[in-house]
């Protein structure tokens, strides 16, 4: 980790790979035909421990933070100046955080808008992320790592909270719940509750799993062999893995909380998904086969957007529910029903995103 990086040859069709099987696997469990009807792993865990559905947030996270290294690091190799590059990702982030807000904003009523969400979080996380990978070196980037993780551990571990203590990790009763309820208020998730799970303390860890994701931009900018830099991704990733799981003896691992050893062993699995994802797709060359993912991948702003405001208006003009009982219901049981629907709304939103690949529309923020 120590040797110069260099840039990477030809664009990774990994990472849009990557990128793209993320964005589906988000649409396909944020859009069940009935919420009252879902297969296990693509439900969000209750609280403590973790699903398949709980791998794709802190994903795509990674992932921004792997983009950043690789934009980033070619362009201030290029000469570009940090201030200049900067301004941009400031514009950028700022871009996003609206959109996070359009999101949220039906129905339109200021005293419950939710001001953090999904793309908020992104945009705060690659706004920090960038901030740091522009004013550190590896050394300092790791150092901010660890403060992180560390600095919330301590805090939710040591800072009590008025009724509950100090520890207590129990939905409502720790220290990130408490502080969104001030801060937040009627701004929290959904409205009407006391906690969010993109709030603002939580906020801490999730800026780590960002710069994981840097840390595996590193590797992948070395000036070494592609087999060589995927053992460095595939070992990384295995003893994240470790450390996280022995991090949740102490520190469960919570997606709600987005705990220090969640954000550790998250990472450890985006370096392992994506070692093999680039071994196959970039090392043995099996593009054709994952090319669906890459057209994904190469618009997922774009079909997170589009996916979450369609919901929005059928349900707004209810034909959401009635097109799923209509069409849905009759073909299955409830639950493989709920599914159906699933995977159809995620093939229409690939259709979207074909349709733009095509047309060589690639809508950049």
């Amino acid at each position: 980790m120590a040797q110069t990086a260099q840039p990477a040859a030809p664009r990774l069709v990994s990472l849009d790979v990557f990128r793209g099987a993320t964005m589906a696997l988000m649409v396909l469990v944020n859009n069940p035909g009935d919420g009252a009807h879902a297969y296990g792993p693509l439900q969000h865990s209750d609280w403590n421990g973790w699903t398949l559905t709980d791998t794709v947030f802190p994903a795509f996270l990674w992932i921004v933070g792997v983009a950043i290294t690789l934009s980033l690091g070619k362009r201030m190799e290029a000469g570009v100046a940090r201030g200049h590059l900067f301004a941009q990702v400031l514009r950028r982030a700022l871009i996003l955080y609206v959109l996070g807000l359009i999101v949220y904003a039906y129905p339109i009523n200021l005293s419950t808008q939710r001001l953090l969400g999904v793309l908020q979080r992104i945009a705060i996380c690659y706004l920090i992320a960038s901030a740091i990978y522009l004013t550190t070196g590896v050394r300092g980037q790791l150092i901010w790592i660890v403060s992180l993780l560390a600095g919330y551990w301590i805090m939710m571990k040591v800072i009590p909270v008025p009724g509950y203590g100090a520890g207590d990790l129990q939905v409502g009763h720790n220290l990130a719940n408490y502080i969104d309820n001030i801060v937040l208020g009627r701004h929290n998730y959904a409205g009407t509750k006391a906690w969010d799970p993109e709030g603002i303390v939580s906020t801490l860890p999730s800026i780590a799993t960002a710069l994981f994701g840097i840390m595996a931009g590193h590797i992948l900018r070395l000036r070494r062999e592609l087999s060589e830099r995927t053992t460095w991704l595939f070992v990384a990733g295995n003893i994240l893995i470790a450390l996280g799981l022995i991090a949740a003896i102490w520190l469960p691992i919570n997606k709600k909380l987005w705990t220090s050893s969640f954000s550790v062993f998250m990472a450890g699995l985006d370096f392992v998904v994506f070692a093999i994802c680039l071994w196959l797709v970039d090392g043995r060359g099996f593009k054709r086969a994952v090319k669906p993912l890459a057209i994904m991948g190469m618009n997922a702003i774009t079909v997170y957007m589009i996916s979450e405001l369609l919901d929005t208006a059928l349900s707004a003009v209810h034909w959401r529910d009635p097109l799923f009982h209509a069409v849905f219901t009759p073909l299955a049981s409830p639950i493989n029903a709920s599914l159906l629907y699933a995977i159809a709304y995620t093939s229409v939103l690939w259709l979207i995103a074909y349709v733009m690949y095509r047309r060589g529309w690639f809508w950049r923020v």
